[in-house]
């Protein structure tokens, strides 16, 4: 519904203005922005905090403000870097690697297992994802030769390291029943069969009576472990006041994510809770091991929730700081860098800098209008490597 175009981000008294706009541009009805530090500030583990000061009243649904977190390898907004990549955390080589989670693919007719067949959306298939491009299971001489690199590394004795572009959400706000609410979440693949994540009491914590785990769960493009918590009501344009988000975390699959509200923590997941899954033949997750970067966006969307007919125009996300705290002790769990050397993505962004600076290439292989047209590196589950 809106156009992210530059005109629509400035700063204003020392904070940075996002503003949504009811305007024609580029063939659609609304202007609003997008920025990100895309491949110029990274971080892995740590905090972070923005303070921020939401659009519109509280009361009304239908902008959709967010600050949030993705892997390096992929560029937000151009779809042939994120195609197989996101949101996947992952470094198992199983079935959760290949295309819609099936073997050996979704079209043969003996296709397993059944669960990836019948327990999504309706009763039908439960992933559309496009398989994980840089999995465990790429085959050994993917990077042979002296042409682009055709996995970014690094590569270990078993073989390659997965991957991913994983997503983690600091905020995304909306509005219920009158009330200005964020969601606060992880973004993975593979997925639960039907996206049932565990939530048991070992795997989460919650930290007051104004946060609730999502009920929204997932589709095909994702699953969300997710909760929802009450804003600071008077954090909003319309009164003209800011309130603080923020997360903590420490990556791995030992490790852990906290969030966090106006300096208290609102709730923490384990990656236990979205452990390995006998129904879809899948492994354990991980808390996001690759460097992360920082996008800030105001969007408007029926895909996120109900639009109320009086929303005001034009409405601005203004945020008045971004901080990232790490502790030097814990060097081996954080980085500050967007090519760390355990997660290394210099060289092959720059091999690929085509797809990573042309938002019209859509999708990375293929033939299709838009396709980079680029091989996949095989997979040695399916593939002969």
């Amino acid at each position: 519904m809106e156009y992210y175009d530059p005109s629509a981000i400035s700063t204003r008294d020392g904070s940075l203005i996002i503003q949504l706009s009811q305007e024609e541009n580029h063939g659609l009805d609304y202007k609003s922005g997008h920025l990100t530090s895309w491949n110029k500030l990274c971080l892995t583990g740590g905090y972070v905090e923005v303070n921020v000061s939401l659009p519109g009243p509280p009361s009304l649904a239908g902008f959709w403000p967010a600050v949030w977190m993705m892997g390096n390898l992929g560029r937000a907004g151009y779809g042939a870097t994120t195609e197989g990549l996101w949101p996947y955390s992952y470094d198992t080589c199983d079935w959760g690697t290949l295309p819609g989670q099936v073997f050996p693919s979704p079209t043969d007719p003996n296709a397993q297992p059944s669960a990836a067949l019948t327990t999504g959306p309706g009763g039908g298939v439960l992933s559309g994802a496009p398989g994980q491009r840089f999995s465990a299971c790429t085959c050994g001489n993917a990077n042979d030769g002296d042409g682009p690199m055709g996995h970014p590394g690094p590569k270990r004795g078993d073989g390659f390291v997965g991957r991913m572009a994983p997503e983690i959400d600091i905020l995304e706000a909306s509005s219920f029943n009158g009330i200005g609410t964020v969601s606060q979440s992880l973004q993975v693949a593979p997925f639960n069969a039907a996206y049932n994540w565990s939530q048991d009491s070992s795997d989460l914590s919650i930290y007051d009576s104004t946060t609730i785990l999502n009920s929204y769960k997932g589709g095909v493009y994702q699953e969300s472990i997710s909760a929802v918590s009450d804003t600071n009501q008077n954090g909003y344009e319309s009164t003209g006041g800011y309130s603080t988000f923020g997360i903590e975390y420490e990556p791995g699959s030992d490790g852990y994510i906290t969030w966090f509200s106006n300096g208290s923590p609102t709730w923490t997941v384990y990656p236990s809770a979205f452990g390995p899954d006998s129904q879809t033949n899948i492994s354990q997750r991980l808390v996001s091991p690759e460097p992360m970067y920082l996008i800030m966006n105001l969007g408007y969307s029926h895909g996120f929730g109900a639009i109320s007919p009086n929303l005001p125009f034009p409405a601005t996300m203004s945020i008045d700081y971004i901080r990232i705290y790490q502790n030097p002790s814990n060097s081996q769990n954080t980085q500050l860098s967007c090519n760390p050397p355990g997660y290394p993505t210099e060289q092959y962004i720059n091999d690929y800098i085509q797809i990573y600076t042309d938002p019209n290439i859509t999708s990375f292989s293929g033939t299709q209008a838009g396709s980079f047209g680029a091989t996949v590196p095989k997979n040695r589950l399916v593939d002969t490597c």
